[in-house]
């Protein structure tokens, strides 16, 4: 069996939108994807379109859509740290890079995917790149695995140049639909206007979808 890819985000659905196609190319090819998902997104601000969700109800349908989302993307190995969402940022940052660190050394990932520290806009996503990336350098250098990010802050192309990983997810764009479609409590009326996009042949929602980008971070 290949070397796995562990994949490490604070929120359900934050693996659907840039990385979902990778994670289903990756799948289908027999590597293994663990995705460590820190919070249960209990805060989100969307309940459906539709609405039929709850504050009161919103942690559980958003763990069952995850749960859907990881079936759809193949993903059999779903870790969940219980932490609170937008709180990831107050955690004892020491603690959580130790718990990122035991599933990296359990795993030997040859890839992990995360967001780029300083460089994803929301707190949680920050807070998430700077714990994997805390984690990865308690390992020797020559140990430690290939990190590619996620980032899409206003500066970011200014102050990390292009992304060096474009992956064309064209071959699994209607698994990669289904998996947003999965998160629907968030993302409902997003893939509606997103597959009428798709159908018309938008250019710009083309290459946004079908390519995905990633930084890898330099030590």
């Amino acid at each position: 069996m290949q070397r796995p890819v562990l994949v490490v985000f604070p929120h359900p659905d934050d693996e659907a939108f840039g990385v979902s196609g990778s994670i289903s190319k990756f799948t289908n090819q027999g590597i293994p994807v663990t995705y460590i998902c820190m919070t249960l997104g209990e805060m989100g601000r969307n309940m459906g379109k539709p609405t039929f969700a709850t504050r009161e109800s919103l942690p559980h349908i958003r763990r069952s859509e995850l749960e859907e989302a990881c079936r759809l993307a193949g993903i059999k190995d779903l870790r969940r740290f219980g932490l609170r969402d937008k709180t990831v940022e107050f955690e004892d940052q020491e603690q959580l890079a130790d718990r990122v660190l035991e599933v990296i050394k359990e795993l030997d990932p040859q890839l992990i995917i995360t967001f780029y520290p300083g460089y994803s806009v929301h707190p949680d996503h920050d807070a998430c790149g700077a714990a994997v990336i805390r984690a990865a350098r308690k390992l020797p250098e020559k140990e430690r695995p290939v990190i590619n990010c996620i980032a899409f802050a206003h500066n970011t192309i200014e102050d990390l140049g292009e992304p060096d990983v474009k992956r064309d997810v064209s071959d699994v764009i209607d698994q990669k639909l289904s998996v947003l479609q999965a998160h629907r409590s968030q993302t409902e009326a997003m893939v509606q206007a997103m597959k009428e996009q798709i159908d018309a042949k938008d250019p710009e929602v083309m290459g946004r979808f079908i390519t995905e980008k990633f930084w890898t971070y330099k030590w």
